[in-house]
Order: C-alpha cells, then structure tokens, then sequence
C-alpha cells in the first residue's frame, strides 16, 4: 500500500511538472518581440523593481520598464546613463509613463529617444555622451513633481523609418546622504507603448534665453523670447520652467491679435518637472509665443551671464504639445526676441514672483554655490573650457543641464552687450536642431522650422539640425536668368530634348550612412570622394555669438573623414582625414589630384595630397580665429580651383559674403561681393555664398548664392558680373551647384512654410539658363541636399548633410546634344541616344566643389542646419526647411 501510495505521489507530481511546463511553453510573454533579446535584467537583489523590462499588455500594446541596473553614485551630482533598444521593429507610440524613483535618491529623470546609445554598457557616466546620434526628449521627472501625463490620443512615435531605436534614461543623483549604506538604485520609468497609430503626435517646443545679463544688485532683471509661429497648429498642454538660483518666476504666453493667452507660470525654485496647462492653449500659423523669466542680481558683485554652472544663469521655458500625425514635428526652439515691443503690454502677472515654501523648494544641487565664495564674484571654472558647448548631442548637454544643470559640464558662451562684433551683428538668432550627443542627448529636431525675422533678414540656422536656415528677405521672384551673350569667345555646348535624370537603383552607396556628408567630388578616375562629419554635428551651440567654435573640448573627428568610393559597386577604395578636422564643409579636386577642403569651425582652407601622410600641403586662414582680412576667413564654405592658373577661389561663407583668390601659393590676390541689402538683392551682393562651379574654357565662376535662392555667375579674370540664373521652382535657396561642359546642375532646400517648392536636383542648359529637367531619389528621399557633383559621362551624385546619404543619379533616355555657333564657328550637331549614361565627349570639365550646408550666418548659432525644424528639424544642418501648405484652420 505505501509502495501504491508513494508511486501515486510520484505519478501526480510529475503530472503537475509537466502541466507547468505545458502551460509555460504555451505563449511566452515576449515571443512576439523577436528583437529583444535580452529576457531578463540583472538587477541586483537590492531592487524591487522587475527583472521582466518587456511586459504585454494585449496584441498591440507592452509595456517597457526602463531601470537602472542597480548602481551605487560615490560623489554627489552624479549622472548616470543607460540604454534600451525599443523591442521591436515597426513603428510604435509612447502614450504613457510612469516614474520608477524615490524621491529620497534621486533628483530628477530625463529619457531621450535616438537610435544610437553612447555607449553599449549596462550603464556609463553621462558625461561620456547620452547618444551619439540626435536625440529627441520625452520625458522629465523631478521629485516632488506631479507626473506627466499625455492626452488621450498622443503619443511619441518611436521606432519604425524615423523614429528613434533606443531609449537612453538619464537619472542626476544630487545628494548622495541616501547612499551611506552603500544600496544599490534602479530608478527608472515605466513606459506604455502601443502599436496602434496615434492621430496627435507629441513634441517639445524650447524658449531659451542666450544672451542675457543679470547685472549685480540690480533687484529685477527681466530676459525676455519671442518667436513668430510658422507651423501648423500645436496644441499646448504642459510646460516646465528652468533657471538657477536668481530666478523668480518664468512665465509663457500665446500672442494674438495683441491678446495675451497664459501658457504657464511657475516659480523656477519649485520642482522642475513638467505641469500641466491650466486651460488648452492652441498655437496657430502667425501667432507669437513670448516668455519672460525674472531674475535678481541681488546679492551678487559680478554680472550674471548665461551658463552652465551655479554661478551662471538659465532662461528657458518648455512647451509640451501636440500636432496632428501628419504634419507632426518633434522639436522646435525659439532663442531670440523678434519682438521686444510686445512686451510692453505683457500681463502684470509676469512680474510677480511665486511665493515658495521652503519644503517646496527644488534644491539645486546640481550647480550649488561654493560656501566659502570670494566677495569678489563667482567665477565659473569650466572642467573642458570656458566656451565648450556641445558638438553633436551638445546641445542637448546643454539641454540636459537646461533640464537639471551640472556644474562645470556644459559652458555657454558668455555674451556680453558692450562686446559686439565689428559688423554689429545681433547675438543669435536661432538655435535649431536640438540635442544630440555630448553630455545629454541631442533632440531630433529634423524639418519643423521656425523662422524668426532677424535684423538683416538671415535667420540663423539649425538646427539644433536641425540645425540652420537663414531667412531670405524676399521670396524667389519668377524665373530670370541672363543668357550668354553672343560675341567672340570659345563656343559652349547646348543641350535639349528628351532629358531625364533618374536614381541608379542598383548603386548600394546609398547605404554607406557615413556622418553629416558635407561635400561631394570626383577625382581623375571618376571615383566618388565623400567629405562628411563622422560623430561631430553643427548645431546651435556649435559657434558663439562672433563664430568662435564652442566644441574644441571635444577634439578633431578621430575617424577619416575623406572617403573614396568606387562609382560602380560603392566599396571604400581609401580613406584618409582622420584627427585632423572639427566640421568639414566643402570639397574639391583640382587637375593634379590634390584635394581642397574648407573647415567651418577652424576657419580655414586646406590643400592636402590624398596619396601622403605628410599632413596638408598648404593651410589658408587661422586656426579658430574668425576674421574678415587676408589672412582669415569666417565659416568659409567651398573652393575652385582654375586648372589652367592654378588660382585658388574661395567662397567665405556664413559670416562673410565674399569670394576671395588667392594665388596657388597661397598668396593673396583680391576680394570681391558684399552683404545682400534689403529688397532686391544686387549682382555681386551675396547671402551665405555656399558653392562654387568654375567654368574654364569661358574664364566663369559660378557661385551659389545660398539665401538669394540664385545662382551668380562671374569672370574669373576682371571678377565683372556676368549673369544671374534665378528660378521660382528654386524656391529661397540654392545649396550647391556643379559643371560640366554645356550642363549646370545644382540642388535646393526644404520649401518654407506656406511655400510649394519641393527640394529636389536641377539640370539646366548653361547657355539659356533654362531648366531641363528635375529630380529626385526612389530610395530614401533629400532631407537637405548639401552639395552635387556631376561627371562628363553622365553620373551625378548628391550627399545630404541631414539624411548622411549620398545618391547616384545617372543620365538617360533620348537626348539631343547640338552646339550652338560661337566666335563665327559653326559646331556640328549630334544626335543620339545615350545607353546608360550620356557620353558628353572630352571638354574641359571643371570639377565640382562641394555644396554644404551650414549654418546661417548667426553669430552664436551657425550650425550646419537649419533652423529648427525638427522631424521635421536637422543637423544638421543649417537651413530651416518650411513646412507643407497649412491645412484649413497650425
């Protein structure tokens, strides 16, 4: 009976085993994410959270618990970094979050999304990066804040195409006194995602004072923002404050038919998370949004710039909104005050500090003062440089610490007033392009545009890259170009009839991703050579007010930055370039093979020999010194090189409008162009000239006179203007241009907001100037086309500073190719077909320079974007491309 008993005990125990395992192997939680394959976490045994980061909640929605992985901060003011790969592939939504901290430890929480961590560690040091890539931000937590929330229906679109791969949480432990018993934290958030496409997506709209001085004792200052609105509609529903310790209250407005509309109004001392709006506030196409913060200079013997550390200031009001999914941007920025009279009838509200409870105060622990300060002042002592700011994801260090400042991590330049450039020129006049990949993430700022009015019209550009437009005054007027003129002269070939430009869908360098692809050219084998930005991005904090580089703590780009490409199968046949630039901007070839490259935040112009390790054959400009005589240049953009004189033209660029020559020795031979004036611009006159084309056998040199949306043409001996190529299929600017022998090519940028204009390449006869043909990619498409480069054999190539693509586009179809009679001499006409490329014969072809994109010209922005569009937004680079047609009323 015992032996039955016992066997039966057995029999069911098994039993049971096996239902477990049945029930258990049934449907396993995370089988659907195939991509994640980490199924557990190691968190310490301290922590109470989850060890299950992935967790279904029905078909289409999982949560996602995002911690970090148990760790023990030794020194206050430690920010650590870790990452999670979103678990799956297609597009999904962010609708909700739930914080995972005690307020006891931790101090305040940010999550960015990007789609490449700066490092692959379980967690690392903030300092080293949050991601190399832009990055957008999601979410802030800050103790005894009230949590965010999203409205029904909005959400933040990850994954998929365009949106970001990785979650990469930030978590700043100010007071470490928790941590005597040596436990361990795994604070985080817990994110609801859903793959259920979302009808209002969510974005992040930043005010931010950059120039403002908090004079000492002065018992009020006020810094004041505005923008005018250019987007579609954005729907307002939370915002956050931020300033340092003599910041009393910061508020935000909606401007409208002179009718003030309260955003948000908050004590800066209180916890920094983000808040609610009391009432919905739209923003609509021509609305101005304006900001005040107040400060004291109380206290203080020295002034108060804005900065980094405890003893500089902030300024900066985040706007939490939502637009429609379709025309939905992620990020945009305001950073001047196109408006100051406006704030004459601002509500009286905004000058009323916000009582504060002690209990309630936000302790600043992050920038707290030294208790043992000189009477003197407070001096900022920067770790990496007073005027570090950030280079890729800089200007989200900078974010990162608008978000919770550290001392001594992120420097802004420090503008004073009295210390005006010689041109006068305002201080910045738009940051575009967010964040990236310093000390905090860098935003995704990609297309949404917000072009504020500047003193001369030149809206700086990105980007955060977004970023980096300039605005033009005017808007292209219809097509004019002046013919060449007949007369005696060599004769230059014309081209008509059935002429098509398509992609070489079959060309896999569309997949090379090398960095920001500043310039492209050919070399006398026809290879393709690349020019692009590695890990380094031009953003909004990328130059000071008088273009002095912010970013040299990050040192040169450590991998090659020149790149040579077989044209047929896209192998890498060289690479060279590495620990020698900050942020490539043009490139060309001249007849011996020697390669011209400009550098924007060195200021300079180098000649280097592709087939020597020697360093570069000769240097024109100062290392990082900005400057407008013969021996410097401000942001020069692109170079030509005559073939037959071995003169060397450049075009100097975003702070200079001039074309300078030099002799092939370096030496200098003479200037021309000036600054575009109001109205109309006149021949010679340039805004951000930003590509050149030599035209040799005509003694011409074509520039692409970038924010006048034309194309200038020129005698290379007397400099005598020769003819103006201007089209309203342009649209406002002309990136980059490239010649061969009867064939102008150039490309354009992103329309404005209410322009119809696509961006898209250009062929056109040079001889009339008229347009022949237009073209875009099949895969991927042109985000900001930076430069062009077309070969006599009928490959044209275009690389795109924000998509860091390039394309290859090849000539086909029918055409006709006849030459036109010149100097009394009748060229025979020839007709034909071309097979895969048209064969254009052996004319003197000038190789094309590169076409970039920079930023504008902005004193303390110039990035490589453009404004700040966002998803719309870039890096990249410097132009801030508009918007769609608005639909019906953004």
């Amino acid at each position: 009976m015992a032996g039955r008993a016992h066997s039966r005990r057995l029999l069911l125990l098994l039993l049971l085993l096996a239902l477990q395992g049945s029930c258990l192997a049934f449907r396993s939680p995370l089988s659907v994410f195939k991509r994640f394959k980490e199924t557990t976490r190691s968190f310490s045994n301290e922590c109470l959270g989850t060890t299950r980061p992935v967790t279904p909640i029905d078909s289409s929605d999982f949560a996602l618990d995002i911690r970090m992985p148990g760790v023990t901060p030794k020194e206050s003011d430690t920010y650590f970094c870790m990452s999670m790969r979103l678990p799956v592939d297609e597009e999904a939504f962010v609708i909700d979050f739930k914080p995972r901290a005690s307020m006891d430890t931790v101090h305040h929480m940010l999550l960015f999304g990007c789609n490449m961590p700066s490092s692959t560690g379980s967690y690392w040091f903030c300092d080293e990066g949050t991601c190399t890539d832009k990055a957008n931000i999601l979410y802030a937590w800050a103790r005894n804040a009230p949590p965010t929330r999203l409205p029904k229906g909005v959400g933040f679109r990850v994954g998929g195409e365009t949106g970001s791969k990785y979650f990469v949480l930030q978590v700043h432990y100010g007071d470490i006194s928790a941590f005597r018993d040596n436990h361990k934290d795994c604070s985080g958030v817990s994110l609801h995602l859903t793959r259920v496409p979302q009808p209002l997506i969510a974005g992040m709209y930043l005010m931010m004072s950059v120039d403002t001085v908090i004079p000492p004792g002065e018992k009020v200052v006020n810094s004041d923002i505005s923008c005018h609105y250019k987007m579609y509609p954005m729907h307002v529903f939370a915002y956050r404050v931020h300033t340092h310790h003599l910041g009393k209250v910061v508020s935000g407005y909606r401007v409208r038919n002179k009718q003030w509309t309260l955003i948000g109004r908050q004590s800066p001392q209180l916890p920094q998370a983000f808040y609610p709006v009391e009432h919905p506030v739209d923003v609509t196409f021509g609305d101005i949004l304006a900001a005040r913060c107040v400060f004291t200079g109380e206290g203080r013997t020295e002034a108060t710039h804005i900065g980094g550390t405890s003893s500089d200031e902030m300024c900066n009001l985040y706007i939490m909104y939502y637009m429609e999914a379709k025309h939905a941007v992620s990020f945009m920025t305001c950073t001047q005050n196109v408006d100051p009279d406006v704030f004459r009838t601002i509500p009286a509200e905004a000058n009323i500090p916000i009582p504060v409870k002690s209990d309630m105060v936000m302790m600043h622990d992050h920038h707290r003062e030294t208790e043992n300060k000189d009477k003197t002042a407070l001096i900022q002592q920067p770790k990496h440089g007073e005027e570090e700011v950030l280079e890729q994801g800089d200007f989200y260090s900078l974010l990162s610490k608008l978000l919770g400042e550290r001392d001594g991590v992120v420097h802004v330049h420090r503008y004073n007033p009295a210390e005006k450039t010689e041109s006068g020129s305002d201080p910045v006049a738009e940051i575009a392009n967010v964040v990236q990949k310093k000390d905090l993430a860098r935003s995704d700022a990609r297309e949404g545009a917000e072009r504020e009015e500047r003193g001369n019209a030149i809206l700086v550009r990105d980007r955060i890259h977004k970023f980096h437009r300039l605005e033009s005054t005017l808007r292209p007027a219809e097509s004019s170009f002046s013919p060449q003129q007949p007369g005696e002269g060599p004769w230059e070939p014309d081209h008509s009839g059935d002429f098509h430009v398509e992609e070489a869908l079959d060309w896999p360098g569309v997949y090379l991703l090398p960095g920001q692809v500043s310039g492209v050219a050919l070399d006398s084998k026809n290879n393709l050579v690349i020019f692009h930005r590695g890990d380094h991005v031009w953003d909004g904090n990328s130059f000071d007010s008088k273009f002095v580089y912010q970013q040299r703590g990050l040192g040169p780009i450590e991998e090659d930055t020149i790149l040579v490409i077989d044209p047929n199968n896209a192998a890498i046949l060289q690479s060279s370039g590495k620990n020698l630039f900050y942020l490539p901007h043009g490139l060309s070839i001249d007849k011996d093979g020697n390669y011209w490259v400009t550098d924007v935040a060195l200021h300079q112009v180098f000649k280097l020999d592709p087939h020597s390790k020697e360093g570069p054959l000769l240097i024109l400009g100062r290392s990082m010194q900005p400057g407008s005589d013969q021996n410097h240049f401000c942001q020069p953009t692109d170079v030509a090189v005559d073939p037959s004189t071995g003169d060397v033209f450049v075009s100097d660029g975003y702070c200079n409008s001039r074309i300078v020559q030099f002799s092939p020795s370096g030496k200098f031979i003479t200037q021309w162009g000036e600054e575009s004036s109001r109205g109309t611009p006149k021949p010679g006159q340039f805004s951000v000239p930003h590509s050149l084309a030599l035209v040799p056998h005509l003694g011409q040199l074509c520039v692409a006179d970038r924010e006048n949306g034309r194309i200038q043409c020129f005698r290379t001996d007397t400099k005598e203007f020769v003819r103006e190529i201007k089209h309203a299929s342009f649209g406002r600017n002309v990136f980059a241009i490239s010649y061969i022998p009867g064939l102008l090519f150039a490309v354009n940028g992103k329309p404005y907001f209410g322009d119809h204009e696509p961006v898209q390449g250009f062929v056109m006869n040079f001889s009339s100037g008229e347009i022949i043909d237009v073209f875009k990619p099949v895969r991927k498409h042109f985000d900001m086309p930076h430069d062009v480069v077309a070969s006599n054999d009928g490959n044209v190539y275009i690389g795109d500073a924000h998509a860091n693509t390039v394309w290859k586009f090849t000539l086909t179809e029918k055409m006709e190719h006849r030459s036109v009679k010149k100097a009394g001499i009748e060229a025979q006409e020839i007709k034909g077909k071309g097979s895969g490329g048209l064969n254009l014969g052996n004319f003197f072809a000038s190789r094309k320079g590169y076409s970039r994109k920079g930023f504008d010209r902005l004193s303390t922005e110039g990035s490589d974007q453009e404004k700040d569009e966002d998803d719309g937004s870039e890096s990249e680079e410097e132009y801030s491309a508009p918007l769609p047609t608005p639909a019906p009323s953004s």
